[in-house]
């Protein structure tokens, strides 16, 4: 890794500043550190003599020769040099940088400590199948937690369940008025082995949709099922509970099918019944924060007045439309409607403010499922009897809440709320990591079965889970599994179906992961099967690939000359190493070797810039790197011993650093491709 490096270099140029140059710490330019463009011109350029040009009344020139004199040496640096555009160049100990790396006697870069991490992601309303959408949303938020975890932090994993929303409410409609059915019959059909619950809860919802739109004083039918959803203890609260339970267990399926796994689910009913709105409403109501709207259409709501907040798109604004009274053209955000129901922005201001530990409650805890060995857990408003004891949850440092662009606005408000409660630093650590939507390429859709793809006149199609018209998350996969099974097959007929399936479906998750953060996450994409699943270009598939044939340089290493990476590593050190340091070849290794080592600056980036696909370009980057220098620097065909052995260390430290990448996008190696 390249950050205790920059952690080193920019600890002595601090020392160098304040000692030589009798500048403060606290007065010091930050201090910039690049990769130079070309290998002559070192492994590390710093810039900062511009910076203090103006200050010391120097030329930057100048300034760089005097800092490079000062400095003096420094541990795994064997040139400084001043460039004449002013830059400050270091060169690498190239050796003993990559004996470190691949024995593991690397130092670490220090990491500040935050405290603890909560990321909330997924969040699907628990009424239907999981959506391509969806999948967009868990491969991000999954990802940000990998790499958080992979800088040292500790991270708790939420996903939030909204079981008392309307999308629950218009199924239960859809049973209850619909079909006719009552809790017994609706247990029967989720239980039936030949029907997939959460896909007939798609079409329902879809059908209630349009019945709604039939008659709409029918939903007077919807207000009183969401009141009585809401109140609990009633028929309809009690089949709304056991479809949310079902279709929850559905999404977790679908989800450990892309490699996400959480800590906790938090249930929205617990938020009511525990009294966790009620007692954030009356605080945010004796401040001020919130107040009775007396006249216009919002007279009897309790609204909050939406200060310095994004704007809110058309789409985001009506995601509530049928039964939440809209923000008004002064921009207040309805809290409480004038039927007492709390929208689902009271109930996201309490629980954001249980996620910090300010609201001094807190909630009882259940085992919901077993993951693999690791309890997953769940809110509950009842008080255990016995069982394990569950972690502490909550009291984060900072919280993360994925959810799309469209929720801008209304992130904003649970920020707003947390500074009128005079909380400015969470405020401040409360995170919207936004996304835009998902949609499909032509191609794609035609070949998931839309009839009409091209009317619109759009580059893209366009889905909607509300009309019934989408592409479920487990359709999806399982067409990228057969389409990749086929190619599998054709690459590898020797191989058992069974043993090609397996193959295919870490490069079908590589795929579907791989393409949903690779573009940057303000971005619309159009999903595209046969863009996603190719061997070439920027794709998971083509980054597994680098790594496939790393593992397969190493197996006919062994296979060979009995020559393991660890018998490598063991090697290095008594080596000529001007295999890695003399020569364009030389500098090739290096630069492969010394690219695979920015791992972890990627991944600080990513996590500071909130920007994940810096790391997906990377990694594509980086197998590029590699194939070229695979196809320019035969291993097993050199006969010198010193460089054949340079240059699979180089394979080695790739293969690792490639692996350590798509872990953290949630991708696996398979064993061949």
């Amino acid at each position: 890794m390249i950050l205790p490096v920059h952690a080193l270099v920019k600890h002595r140029l601090q020392q160098t500043l304040t000692e030589s140059f009798g500048i403060a710490e606290a007065d010091q330019p930050s201090i910039v550190i690049e990769t130079p463009p070309r290998r002559a011109l070192g492994d590390l350029a710093v810039p900062v003599a511009f910076e203090l040009a103006r200050r010391l009344r120097k030329a930057p020139r100048v300034i760089a020769q005097e800092l490079a004199a000062a400095l003096g040496d420094l541990p795994g640096v064997v040139r400084i040099d001043a460039a004449a555009n002013g830059y400050l160049n270091f060169f690498l100990s190239r050796a003993p940088f990559v004996i470190a790396r691949l024995s593991g006697t690397a130092a670490s870069a220090p990491l500040a400590d935050m405290g603890k991490v909560i990321v909330e992601h997924t969040a699907i309303n628990p009424n239907k199948a999981a959506h391509i959408g969806h999948l967009r949303n868990s491969a991000l938020g999954d990802t940000l937690v990998r790499l958080l975890r992979f800088q040292g932090r500790p991270v708790e994993v939420q996903n939030y369940i909204d079981d008392t929303g309307v999308q629950v409410a218009d199924v239960v409609v859809g049973f209850t008025e619909l079909e006719g059915r009552d809790l017994a019959s609706v247990r029967a059909l989720a239980d039936d082995p030949d029907t997939r619950f959460d896909y007939y809860c798609w079409d329902l919802y879809a059908k209630v949709t349009e019945w709604y739109s039939a008659d709409k004083g029918r939903l007077d039918i919807r207000a009183h099922a969401m009141h009585a959803v809401e109140e609990g203890g009633t028929p309809l609260a009690e089949m709304a509970g056991f479809v949310a339970d079902r279709i929850v267990r559905c999404h977790l399926r679908t989800m450990a099918r892309m490699n996400v796994d959480y800590d906790l689910l938090t249930w929205e009913g617990d938020i009511l019944r525990l009294q966790f709105w009620a007692k954030a409403f009356e605080e945010l109501r004796a401040l001020g924060a919130v107040f009775m709207q007396t006249e216009g259409k919002l007279a009897g709501c309790w609204v909050m007045k939406i200060e310095e907040a994004a704007e809110a798109s058309d789409a985001g604004q009506n995601l509530d439309a049928a039964v939440d009274e809209e923000a008004d053209p002064q921009r207040e955000k309805v809290i409480v409607r004038s039927n007492g129901t709390v929208t689902y922005v009271g109930k996201d201001i309490a629980n954001q403010f249980w996620k910090f530990g300010l609201l001094g409650q807190d909630f009882h805890y259940r085992v919901f499922d077993d993951r693999n060995g690791r309890p997953l857990w769940a809110t509950t408003s009842t008080a255990p009897t016995g069982g394990p004891v569950p972690p502490p949850f909550g009291r984060a440092a900072a919280v993360f809440n994925v959810i799309d662009s469209r929720q801008a606005y209304l992130q904003q408000l649970l920020k707003q709320s947390l500074a009128a409660m005079g909380f400015p630093t969470q405020a401040e650590r409360s995170i919207h990591f936004a996304y835009e939507m998902v949609a499909l390429s032509h191609a794609t859709a035609r070949e998931l079965g839309y009839a009409d793809t091209e009317s619109s006149g759009k580059p893209f199609v366009e889905v909607s889970g509300r009309k019934g018209l989408g592409v479920k998350a487990d359709d999806l996969i399982d067409r990228l599994i057969a389409t990749a099974t086929s190619e599998v097959m054709r690459r590898q007929p020797e191989l058992p179906a069974e043993g090609a399936r397996v193959i295919a479906e870490a490069i079908a998750i590589a795929a579907v992961r791989y393409f949903l953060v690779k573009f940057s996450r303000g971005k619309v994409i159009a999903f595209d099967i046969q863009e996603a699943l190719s061997f070439e270009g920027e794709t998971g598939p083509y980054v597994q690939y680098a790594a496939v044939r790393a593992n397969n340089i190493f197996g006919k290493l062994k296979e060979r000359d009995g020559v393991t990476e660890g018998d490598v590593v063991d090697a290095l050190p008594g080596l000529d190493p001007s295999a890695l340091t003399d020569g364009e070849d030389a500098d090739e290794l290096w630069g492969l070797v010394l690219e695979a080592a920015r791992l972890d600056e990627m991944v600080d980036s990513a996590v500071r810039t909130l920007e994940i696909s810096q790391l997906a370009k990377w990694a594509f980057g980086l197998a590029q790197s590699f194939n070229a220098f695979y196809h320019r620097q035969p291993i097993l065909k050199e006969e010198r011993d010193d460089v054949r052995l340079w240059r699979a260390a180089a394979v080695a430290y790739s293969r690792q650093q490639l692996t350590l990448a798509l872990n953290l996008m949630g991708c696996q190696v398979p064993l061949r491709m």
